[in-house]
């Protein structure tokens, strides 16, 4: 179902929307060589109980799931992009490490992921990762009133093509607000001027990633985990975006966060 905020409803989704960015800055702080993802759980998981949040990941479901979900981030690594089951494991130098939060507040929610290299960090990754940023940005340019559907689709692909990585469309955005995820899907993949119109009161999250040499996913026994199937390093950068008379409002925006830059190149 796709239903329509009002100004004051996405000002709540807004409040969710700072809060989520507050967690995930602190994670992407606080991951550091050594420490272990079971710990990153742990300190989300405190800052959840101590805002009065809901986790929208705890017993979460889906038919493409192992589930229920008994974790309240996702943390992927490396080769893994979504829905990273976090485990014991301490993080190395120069991992690729994603966080992916969504939590509700007072019946509304926001969900948001970014990327980051723990340690030294190779060029390679920090491309890869820049891609996924400039495909947000320009992805989130397109979110306007009497644009379409397609148009934020065929942003995301057109950065991916400029970088020369592959795009898998079998996972993408997705519509929320009340629930984490709610109509329309958006996929990473598409054709300009194609499909739904967009109105003011649309809320989005809008979710690029990428895999350096293949659009093909596997997943772990565990059954979350999503893997780039042949190995190669990931990415994936998200924001909650509201249509708005003005244009696109992020509602994630982390105050440390500086949009990428469309006219640097790859």
């Amino acid at each position: 179902m796709i239903e329509l905020k009002t100004p004051a409803e996405i000002a709540r989704m807004h409040v969710a929307g700072r809060f989520v960015a507050e967690v995930l800055s602190e994670v992407s702080r606080v991951a550091a060589v050594g420490v272990n993802l079971l710990d990153l759980e742990h300190h989300a998981r405190a800052m959840i109980k101590e805002r009065g949040a809901e986790s929208c990941y705890w017993d979460y479901a889906p038919s493409f799931g192992n589930g229920p979900f008994r974790n309240v981030i996702c943390l992927s690594v490396n080769d893994a992009v979504l829905h990273g089951l976090p485990h014991d494991y301490a993080l190395r130098d120069g991992d690729v490490l994603s966080a992916d939060l969504a939590v509700g507040i007072d019946g509304w929610v926001a969900d948001s992921a970014c990327t980051v290299v723990v340690g030294t960090a190779a060029e390679e990754d920090l491309r890869l990762i820049r891609a996924t940023e400039e495909a947000l940005e320009a992805a989130i340019g397109m979110a306007r009133p009497g644009n379409r559907l397609g148009d934020i689709s065929a942003a995301i692909s057109a950065v991916a093509a400029g970088y020369g990585y592959p795009v898998n469309d079998e996972f993408g955005g997705h519509g929320l607000g009340r629930t984490m995820h709610e109509g329309p899907h958006v996929s990473n993949k598409g054709r300009a001027g194609r499909g739904l119109k967009l109105r003011p009161g649309l809320t989005l999250a809008l979710e690029p990633w990428f895999a350096r040499t293949t659009d093909r996913i596997v997943y772990d026994p565990d059954g979350w985990t999503i893997r780039s199937a042949d190995g190669s390093r990931t990415a994936h950068s998200e924001h909650t975006v509201a249509i708005t008379e003005d244009g696109p409002l992020v509602l994630t925006r982390r105050e440390s966060e500086r949009p990428a830059d469309p006219t640097v190149r790859p």
